[in-house]
């Protein structure tokens, strides 16, 4: 009778079909222009995103800036997700932005349908999602050049989807230690989200920081749309060593694995792939060699394109 009973339980629990889960996800990671470029390298990808990825079993494609549109789009109907980095370009002139513009209105036209399909900024990306969304120059300067912080949660944190599997000792320890790494000079203020109704209709506040005069957005995610965005650098804490105020400790780097599991996990729920295994070959960042830039850059490795 137990057993049966047991078996009738079993058959009411709701399990996640393979069927609905993609296994081998791949992401793109957005490259950017080099400001003094050379032979055979005119962008680059930091490595730390790509490690970032595939520690959560994720791939990785390069996104190539100045591609065609056509291109682009041929691209985004084969991976099943996109990451925006950090770095320095212009988010408002510059083939990353022009590259994140296309990816970024392809998903809002595909997650419309039902097509599910995720984007990530950190930092710069955090940014340039911010003025994608608003469709005007909306950052502030701010005293966060080189400093980790702990979060400050919103009453948004608790009903996030970002957060929802995070342990709870672990977000104590987000709320209490620096453990978020800071290295930008622009930041989303609190009061200019809450005064640009393009911003605050789509993005839910999970945290805030301050620099000591003025409270700025740290992590949102939308409402409607799998978008994301942390001004500070989640894959630092695990893949990068050159800065001192980079946080190494147990929990800082398990934070690096929390946010690269969500947003695989994201990744996971979209069904796109490439049109035959010789072309998902093709595109994967192993036809790259990462190089060693630590002493000259505040990457460790990069991939140049």
């Amino acid at each position: 009778m137990r057993l049966l009973l047991f078996c009738v339980f079993l058959s009411c629990v709701p399990f996640c079909s393979s069927a609905d889960r993609n296994d081998r996800p791949i992401i793109g990671v957005l490259a950017q222009d080099i400001r003094s470029p050379k032979p055979n390298q005119s962008s680059y990808i930091a490595a730390s995103y790509v490690k970032f990825l595939e520690s959560a079993g994720a791939r990785v494609v390069p996104v190539m800036i100045d591609q065609t549109p056509e291109e682009y789009k041929r691209l985004f109907n084969s991976i099943n997700g996109i990451l925006y980095p950090g770095g320095a370009a212009n988010i408002t002139s510059s083939g990353y932005e022009r590259s994140a513009r296309i990816f970024y209105e392809l998903a809002i036209e595909a997650n419309k349908k039902g097509d599910y399909f995720p984007i990530w900024g950190t930092c710069l990306g955090f940014e340039q999602l911010a003025y994608l969304t608003s469709g005007k120059p909306i950052l502030s300067r701010t005293n966060t050049t080189a400093v980790a912080l702990h979060l400050d949660f919103t009453k948004e944190a608790n009903s996030s989807k970002m957060f929802a599997e995070f342990p709870a000792e672990l977000m104590q320890d987000l709320a209490s230690e620096p453990l978020t790494e800071n290295s930008h000079k622009w930041s989303v203020t609190t009061s200019t989200l809450n005064a640009t109704e393009e911003l605050r209709t789509f993005y839910k506040v999970l945290s805030t920081n301050t620099d000591g005069q003025v409270e700025f957005v740290s992590t949102m995610e939308a409402y409607d749309y799998p978008i994301y965005g942390t001004q500070w650098h989640p894959e630092k804490n695990a893949f990068e060593w050159t800065k001192p105020y980079i946080p190494h400790s147990p929990s800082a780097v398990r934070i690096t694995f929390y946010m690269a599991q969500f947003f695989v996990n994201e990744a996971r729920k979209n069904m796109h792939t490439f049109e035959s295994e010789e072309e998902e070959s093709k595109a994967l960042i192993y036809n790259y060699s990462p190089v060693y830039t630590g002493r000259e850059s505040s990457f460790e490795q990069k991939y140049f394109f």
